[in-house]
């Protein structure tokens, strides 16, 4: 606050890219420096002067956070990040969360809330169509984790799917699996489809197509997980890896592996995506999301769309990691 902090040389420096001996210089009107130079750095200072005498006080509207599901370790650390960037940004939040706040529309959510500056949606149910009429509102706001393909001139942040899902897939295969079943996502999702495509890239690298009646598309949760992964190791030649839409799935076909006496990874290797708790806590293969730095970076983005600022880049994918642990070795007899 402004008693308490002080803008220093150092400040200035690091905001107009000056050294400190310049700046110095300028502050106490040495001779050798130009006019002009002596003006962005007291143009500098009261700038910075001006934002420490805010800081702690809310910047114009509040920002209105929309994650229609329940707050677990996914959605959980997406939001926390973003309540923690808004706080570094002065900026006061306004969150509906839960499944029940999918029964109502994302336009009807924001109709009667006065006083807001900005809309970060999370994974948003609602169709194309209400995202453009958001921007025709004019409300800057910014989509993270897009559910289905959004207009170019949205601005969205996600995880680089199609990528993290090639390099998993691109493990199994190394360790020679050749015969892999898929537990996809809903086929009307994004994700679903970006990570497909990855785990059909790292199959065409080496020569394998893939096959229909190695898929199931289901709801990315454990019980689904279980039972697509039971009808995948009930076929006649039961695939020698299975690989999850994410975690949750994965830990659902664990325990349909161990109800067949197969044993993980002895018998069948399985992978998951996220790299959730419960992936530490189950020895799990599986793909790293950058879930804070989502939520950061939605911050981000819609704080430069707030101040106006010029964005070149309007659709992000942030790099995922492979992790991997013991779900994963080399097929039985190899």
């Amino acid at each position: 606050m402004a008693g308490h902090r002080r803008v220093t040389v150092r400040d200035i420096a690091a905001e107009t890219g000056m050294s400190i001996a310049t700046v110095s210089r300028a502050l106490n009107n040495h001779h050798a420096v130009t006019p002009a130079t002596r003006a962005l750095v007291h143009d500098a200072a009261e700038r910075l002067r001006a934002r420490i005498g805010q800081s702690g006080k809310p910047k114009g509207g509040a920002v209105f956070v929309r994650c229609p599901y329940v707050l677990t370790d996914y959605f959980g650390l997406i939001v926390s990040s973003i309540a923690e960037t808004l706080t570094l940004h002065g900026r006061q939040l306004v969150l509906t969360a839960g499944e029940a706040a999918q029964r109502t529309p994302l336009l009807a959510d924001l109709d009667g809330r006065d006083g807001l500056t900005g809309v970060i949606v999370i994974l948003p149910p609602e169709p194309g169509d209400d995202l453009v009429e958001l921007q025709r509102r004019r409300i800057p706001f910014v989509v993270v984790d897009p559910r289905t393909t959004l207009p170019r001139d949205i601005v969205s942040v996600s995880a680089a799917h199609f990528a993290g899902a090639r390099r998993l897939t691109a493990h199994l295969v190394e360790l020679g699996h050749r015969r892999i079943g898929v537990i996809g996502g809903p086929t009307e999702w994004l994700a679903s489809d970006a990570r497909l495509a990855g785990h059909n890239a790292a199959l065409a690298d080496v020569g394998v197509l893939p096959s229909g009646e190695l898929l199931r598309s289901v709801e990315p949760n454990t019980d689904r997980g279980h039972g697509a992964a039971g009808e995948l190791l009930d076929l006649p030649e039961r695939p020698t890896a299975l690989v999850c839409f994410n975690d949750k799935a994965a830990v659902g076909a664990l325990s349909a592996a161990a109800e067949r006496g197969l044993r993980v990874p002895g018998d069948l290797s399985i992978t998951g995506f996220d790299d959730l708790d419960l992936a530490q806590a189950t020895g799990l293969t599986t793909v790293r999301q950058p879930l804070q730095e989502m939520g950061r970076m939605a911050v981000s983005l819609l704080v430069r769309l707030l101040e106006q600022h010029e964005l070149d880049a309007l659709h992000i994918e942030l790099a995922t990691e492979l992790v991997v642990r013991s779900s994963t070795a080399p097929p039985a007899g190899r």
